[in-house]
């Protein structure tokens, strides 16, 4: 989503980097490039002007036109200015303690992903060893409820048993009684939206408010609405008092001015942010990480926790000892692949890692691609057990047969088998490291070690 916003960031900061020596005059110049870049990435512009006298004030001080590094001083204001304007150090976090069960309440237009982001959340709690009920309370839009009933299906999340010829107080009443007395220690209630804000509408989710005294409102916004999103959540938060955000659809490919500006202009957090249709796609917002990607400084925090969820150290332990002993065979190769799906997508892994987005743009198609994962657990699949235990034994008849089952060709499998006895010998000499000192060298992802400077696990489109 910020792609182009970090381009013409990047472009800026590395004039400023070059000038050995600063004055008010260099400051204005890139700071007007600032705002342009700001203004096209559709931040509100009262919000730009307000930023960019922050940045301009205290860019022009004694202390930073005289430091020894005035280009980088003038970057790390810019850094801590966008970081204050998404809510800085502002606790996110939401607000459970209370008597169970605890009530949060999701509003929003249709549209948005509010009924998806339910669903979301709800994992997410389960994840903090909450036990959650999912609500339908959208009696209007067709089959909204049974959406809810198919996604706790998927999640193995309860769902109350809501019908459509209930009132929306009806059900809410009869869930949090329902809660109560099964054990339910939080309640998602999944209101009703529409395409626009109208008075029975508010009228409706003011009602809903009352009955189930919520901990928590939280305005569901579609990220990719930019503007509109930032200002349908100001007349949500004046009619209920909004006690947070949840950003649907922030990997998408719209500019990001809601992101940089909601809280900004509506003075309620983001808390969370949906980064992907997969049901487990929800992420606490942390305004500092966010920012760090956006000016191509990484977020090693995020990927260091979402590491830690995915991988199992025992599983880490086994792999230790099977490569000490040179025994890591293409099934041990495809469970990591699976391993690594968990981290999300390869692009959004190598965006967390300081300097290798910027590096990917570069390369071009030469680092690995979702296409080319997906034909190599093809090809491995395709091969019988012994086979992914021992490669050796794929003689031409073998090959023939594998390339026909994954619809690839020998020379392909043959490629894909010399890369991994290249990277077996890697792998080996990772395995000397202990554990800890294997996930080091292998950059926290068993399932990528030692591949590039074999020449790669990840032969084909080159």
């Amino acid at each position: 989503m910020f792609d182009t916003l970090s381009d013409k960031l990047e472009s800026v900061f590395k004039k400023l980097r070059s000038q050995g020596v600063m004055t008010e005059d260099n400051i204005k110049d890139a700071l007007r490039e600032v705002r342009l870049a700001l203004l096209e990435a559709d931040v509100n512009f009262k919000v730009v002007k307000e930023f960019i006298e922050k940045v301009r004030a205290k860019a022009v001080g004694t202390e930073v036109l005289q430091s020894l590094s005035p280009g980088q001083q003038v970057i790390r204001i810019v850094h801590e200015e966008l970081v204050a304007l998404m809510g800085g150090d502002q606790d996110n976090s939401l607000d459970l303690a209370a008597k169970p069960p605890v009530s949060l309440m999701l509003v929003g237009l249709q549209g948005a992903g509010k009924t998806t982001s339910c669903g979301k959340l709800g994992s997410w709690l389960r994840k903090q060893k909450r036990r959650p009920l999912l609500v339908p309370a959208d009696v209007y839009r067709p089959a909204a409820i049974e959406q809810l009933k198919t996604i706790g299906r998927q999640l193995d999340i309860a769902v109350f048993d809501s019908k459509p010829e209930q009132t929306p107080l009806e059900i809410v009443a009869a869930s949090l009684r329902f809660a109560e007395l099964n054990g339910f220690d939080t309640v998602l209630l999944d209101t009703a939206g529409r395409h626009q804000i109208d008075d029975f509408l508010m009228d409706e989710l003011e009602q809903i408010k009352e009955t189930a005294r919520p901990r928590e409102i939280l305005f569901v916004a579609d990220a990719m609405t930019g503007q509109e999103a930032v200002a349908v959540a100001g007349g949500f938060n004046d009619r209920l008092g909004l006690t947070g955000v949840i950003l649907s659809k922030l990997d998408g490919d719209a500019k990001g001015g809601a992101a940089l500006s909601i809280k900004a202009v509506t003075g309620t957090p983001v808390k969370f942010v949906g980064l992907g249709e997969k049901l487990d796609a929800l992420e606490q917002f942390h305004p500092d990480r966010l920012v760090s990607r956006i000016l191509g400084m990484g977020d090693v925090l995020t990927l260091v926790e979402k590491a830690h969820a995915a991988f199992d150290e025992k599983e880490a332990q086994r792999l230790t000892q099977k490569i000490k002993k040179n025994q890591f065979d293409l099934e041990d190769f495809l469970e990591q692949m699976q391993q690594i799906k968990k981290l999300g997508s390869l692009e959004s892994i190598m965006n967390m890692i300081p300097g290798m987005g910027k590096m990917m743009k570069q390369a071009q198609g030469a680092q690995p691609s979702e296409k080319e994962m997906k034909r190599i657990e093809a090809i491995i699949r395709s091969m019988t057990p012994k086979e992914r235990a021992d490669h050796s034994i794929i003689n031409g008849s073998r090959r023939l047969r594998i390339a026909k089952g994954s619809g690839t060709t020998v020379q392909e499998i043959n490629l894909l088998i010399k890369r991994f006895t290249e990277a077996q010998k890697l792998m080996k000499q990772f395995g000397k490291m202990g554990p800890k000192g294997l996930l080091k060298g292998m950059g926290g992802m068993p399932g990528l070690g030692g591949m590039g400077k074999a020449g790669g696990m990840f032969p084909f489109g080159r």
